[in-house]
């Protein structure tokens, strides 16, 4: 069973090793834990998982093998261990509900009832006090109510008394196979950090402490600075025109990266960079911002971010008064290499879908002059881009 488990996790392209499998193996040989579904479950999580973006896959590894929803039928009984279940029932069953349970002949009455009844049931069936369904007495099924209940298709327990619940997935939106949201964003900006103490020193620094102590027969407090993330960001926001389907996903970025990044310095442009970019879109015209002095003001170790779909007519790039707003004196690739030349580490996110891209010309354009570090925003174009930053 457990060497399933291994290999399933290997299927669906979980990065678990035969080194963690047996570490995992060691662990339950010395019983670290208690015999239950739960524990080994935080377990074997903690043992194999390595990255936050496959903590779905393994869920859903794990409800696969240890739960049996899509092979249930005569390996209820055997791909899960009895006595866990029994553990659990123990748990939190009252001595009223443990009587009725043993009215229907025991635990393993109840799973073999199970087993028998998913090969009758054919079809939804709601209500009533037998078979696999929702709203009833049945022990088997969702959104009813029994002492001895095992959960099936049910989204969350209404009493909270349900054996095991089949189907929960805690990480179920950091998948990286999912559709971008704030928290997979996060997840994937979290690779560009280079952490440092600098400051004042206001945390107890519990390892000086206790050698110090330890040297000098007294107590010996020693404090240190706080661990920071010494990344420095300067983000560039297309908006408007094209940009506009790509908001929502625009705003989740810009939310992680403000959390992510504390020292992060924004500005907004539409289409390409020009001499001018802004702080407020409510203001873009009467409040500008000379572009020369954003990068005259920034040192060369920031690390720079064009976020936008590079969309456009590719005049508006690569000619003077190619601008469809205003009348540019230079053109825009003229910007962008001054900024390719001022910052080492720069890169272009582009929400347009990387299949499209070949038949925009103006893509490929500025995929040149931003020296091929153009990436797609999903999950693993940003994480490619963050490998890049932190070169």
């Amino acid at each position: 069973m457990f060497m399933r488990f291994f290999t399933e996790l290997r299927e669906a392209k979980v990065p678990v090793t035969l080194k963690e499998y047996l570490a995992l193996m060691e662990a339950m040989d010395k019983q670290v834990i208690d015999r239950s579904v739960e524990d080994f479950y935080y377990l074997s999580r903690a043992a194999l998982v390595k990255d936050e973006k496959n903590l779905d896959k393994f869920d859903r590894v794990f409800g696969h093998v240890f739960k049996g929803l899509e092979k249930m039928g005569d390996e209820v009984a055997h791909d899960i261990p009895a006595e866990w279940l029994k553990k659990l029932s123990e748990k939190f069953l009252t001595e009223e509900e443990k009587a009725q349970i043993e009215a229907m002949g025991g635990f393993d009455k109840l799973m073999e009832a199970l087993a028998q009844r998913m090969k009758e049931q054919k079809e939804r069936h709601e209500g009533g006090n037998k078979m696999i369904g929702t709203g009833g007495t049945s022990p088997f099924g969702a959104n009813g109510y029994h002492p001895e209940g095992i959960r099936v298709g049910q989204d969350k327990g209404r009493h909270g008394r349900a054996i095991k619940v089949w189907d929960k997935r805690e990480f179920k939106n950091l998948d990286d196979q999912v559709e971008l949201g704030t928290r997979n964003i996060k997840v994937a900006l979290r690779r560009l950090r280079k952490w440092v103490r600098e400051g004042s020193p206001d945390e107890l620094d519990m390892g000086g402490t206790i050698k110090g102590t330890a040297e000098k027969g007294y107590l010996d407090i020693h404090l240190r600075p706080e661990r920071r993330n010494k990344i420095s960001v300067l983000l560039f926001l297309d908006i408007g025109g094209s940009m506009d389907s790509h908001i929502k996903l625009c705003e989740e970025l810009f939310s992680a990266a403000r959390s992510e990044f504390k020292n992060m310095e924004f500005y907004y442009f539409h289409n390409c960079l020009y001499e001018s970019v802004w702080k407020d879109n409510r203001r873009r015209h009467a409040e500008k911002i000379n572009t020369w002095d954003v990068l005259h003001k920034f040192p060369h170790d920031y690390k720079v971010i064009f976020v936008g779909d590079a969309t456009m007519s590719p005049y508006e790039i690569t000619y003077p008064g190619g601008s469809v707003e205003h009348w540019n004196e230079e053109a825009g690739a003229v910007w962008m290499d001054r900024v390719a030349q001022i910052y080492e580490h720069m890169v272009w996110l582009n929400p347009t879908a990387e299949r499209h891209w070949d038949y925009t010309p103006s893509i490929g354009v500025m995929k040149q002059l931003v020296g091929d570090r153009m990436f797609p925003l999903t999950l693993d174009g940003l994480e490619k881009a963050m490998k890049e930053l932190a070169r």
